[in-house]
């Protein structure tokens, strides 16, 4: 299995209308992570890193968006992984609560 370094592990946290949302009622934030994290490493990654205690990882490959200029057709984004971390109750991460 490859080593990936603890900081490495998450790309950026994901913040749209609706991962506010589920932040606000579920206590569920989401990330996008590396493509070779499995769900042990995104759970110790957002523990150490924001102090939390996690209960859940859900993660999954977002597709790659294609695009068509007249009959060429392009790549406008690539694949990537995304993370969506359940917290224990009372829990929160301040970096979503701005």
């Amino acid at each position: 299995m490859a080593d990936i370094h603890l900081y490495d592990v998450i790309v950026r946290p994901v913040v749209t209308e609706k991962t506010n949302a589920m932040a606000s009622d579920h206590r569920q934030y989401t990330f996008e992570v590396d493509m070779r994290a499995n769900k042990i490493q995104v759970k110790e990654a957002v523990e150490v890193i924001f102090d939390v205690t996690v209960e859940r990882v859900a993660t999954m490959i977002m597709p790659a968006k294609r695009g068509m200029r007249g009959r060429r057709v392009y790549q406008r984004t690539k694949a990537w992984k995304k993370a969506v971390v359940t917290l224990a109750p009372g829990q929160s991460i301040d970096l979503f609560n701005l």
